[in-house]
């Protein structure tokens, strides 16, 4: 089946599970468990025998057990630095004694992969595919990841849970970073201890996982077929559940592998087999390509009732409800009468409810997301809202977006019309000259009173670099404000009109 047609097939909003591979094909800086274990060796002792010869204490077969080393090198690690106050690890001594100062005793060793991966940047080679992910994370439900890095959380913007976070967490665009992250070095899990007393306190987080496991599609990406990661989620899922049952199938169905080889563009999924000692062959789904565009693209075309977002907004208030908030719930119909098709639930304030996903307000506020997400479904709300003919409005990028719009072409001319009447209006001292909104900004020969119309001006007469409006936009303090509204027009008209 293509991979097209199998992601359609989804209900509910899948979960990823993503890997050391995905950091690996898109940071620069970025480690295979090995690679980091060795870069560490080599650091320590650049005779690369060291390392070999702590290896080799550790090899059964073809495996090695990579938690054993990382505990002798965590050993070797911390005494060295304990003993070279100053050398060339000089800065983990001095986080390692920051730390011990305010009583917080965290391994050298951790410290050092923390500032390790924390200096990981993407790379330019691959921004155009992570915009198309970008665009799946709206029916994306979460991610669980086995990285320390922080990339998934810098595509994604979604909220971070590392150990005990993830008992109290809203599985809604949450990253359940399972074996710790490099913003919280003492909680990295690397070595035979770690593991250990991971395994000890996980079966309530094994339970929360489960759960998402049985009710969500699983994507896993960054893995291969063979991986321990892989194999132990199969372990533990059914441990639980009855292979043989309904629940099971159903589960199996659910789960898509992608296993990266290069060079190739296959977009067919077929079922794969998995031995796991102790349990019947277990079968999945599995696409191997290196065409990772063709599932996002997949997973962001995938038309469910409502945005995983949204329900994320939901669940926070239904908590706040469970917690005895002061919130009021009202029911306006016998629901159990009532078809699936036919229920709205609807969340905001009794005075002004109506059900509008978000406001032509909130729609510029979130322009940026909006474009990133290609998110068609959210746009073509406009035209249930008018649009006062005194309001700036971004139409150029939304029409490209969602061609359902209605009368574009007159709010297209209406947005150009108002920036022009600003250029046209604009006073002498404003030359439209200038390179960046920042150079406006510390321009002291331009009052605060212009500063917004030679921003627009610099922008319309082309001077002005994009990005650099798009980072002021970005960052801009009031995006409910008219300054805002007239720079996001000029922008998008001068970078999506004809």
């Amino acid at each position: 089946m293509d991979i097209v047609e199998f992601i359609a097939n989804y209900k509910n909003h899948p979960v990823m599970f993503i890997g050391t591979g995905l950091s690996l094909r898109y940071l620069t800086n970025s480690y295979s468990w090995e690679n980091l274990l060795k870069k560490i060796a080599l650091e320590l002792n650049p005779n690369e025998e060291y390392y070999l010869d702590i290896k080799a204490k550790y090899m059964k077969g073809q495996h090695c057990a990579y938690e054993k080393v990382a505990t002798d090198l965590e050993k070797d690690f911390n005494d060295y630095l304990q003993k070279n106050r100053n050398g060339k690890f000089e800065h983990i001594n001095d986080l390692f004694y920051e730390n011990m100062k305010k009583g917080i005793n965290i391994s050298r060793f951790k410290l050092y992969i923390s500032d390790l991966l924390s200096n990981a940047e993407i790379k330019d080679c691959v921004f155009a595919e992570i915009a198309e992910l970008k665009k799946a994370r709206k029916n994306i439900g979460s991610i669980i990841t086995t990285n320390y890095d922080n990339m998934i959380e810098d595509i994604f913007s979604f909220n971070p849970l590392i150990g005990n976070d993830i008992l109290l967490s809203n599985p809604y665009g949450s990253v359940y970073k399972i074996h710790g992250c490099v913003s919280s070095p003492d909680k990295i899990i690397i070595t035979e201890d770690d593991y250990n007393k991971f395994d000890e306190r996980y079966e309530l987080i094994r339970a929360q996982l489960l759960s998402l496991f049985i009710h969500n599609p699983i994507i896993f990406v960054g893995y291969n077929i063979g991986d321990k990661n892989i194999k132990d989620i199969l372990r533990t899922i059914f441990s639980y559940v009855d292979y043989n049952s309904e629940e099971s199938k159903k589960i199996r169905d659910n789960f898509l592998l992608i296993e990266y080889e290069e060079g190739l563009d296959n977009t067919e999924v077929v079922e794969h087999d998995i031995d796991i000692e102790g349990f019947p062959t277990i079968r999945i789904n599995k696409l191997k390509t290196d065409n990772f565009v063709v599932l996002y693209q997949a997973v962001a075309n995938l038309v469910l009732p409502v945005s995983a977002m949204d329900i994320r907004k939901v669940q926070s208030v239904v908590r706040e409800i469970y917690s005895g908030g002061n919130i009021k719930v009202s029911i306006t119909e016998d629901l159990d009468n009532l078809k699936n098709s036919d229920k709205v639930l609807v969340v905001g304030s009794k005075n002004t409810i109506k059900y509008e996903f978000q406001t032509i307000l909130e729609m510029m506020v979130n322009y940026f997301q909006i474009i990133e997400e290609s998110n068609a479904q959210l746009l073509k709300l406009i035209n249930k809202q008018k649009i006062q003919s005194s309001q700036y409005f971004p139409i150029f990028a939304f029409s490209e977006i969602c061609e359902e719009i209605n009368e574009v072409d007159a709010l297209k001319e209406r947005q150009s019309d108002k920036i022009e009447n600003i250029i046209k209006n604009a006073p002498e001292i404003c030359s439209g000259t200038h390179i960046t909104p920042q150079e406006v900004i510390e321009d002291k020969a331009i009052s605060q009173t212009y500063k917004i119309i030679e921003i627009i001006c610099s922008i319309v007469n082309g001077n002005m670099e994009m990005v650099s409006v798009e980072n002021y936009l970005r960052a801009f303090p009031n995006k409910r404000s008219t300054d805002y509204r007239k720079v996001l027009c000029a922008y998008d008209m001068k970078k999506y009109s004809n």
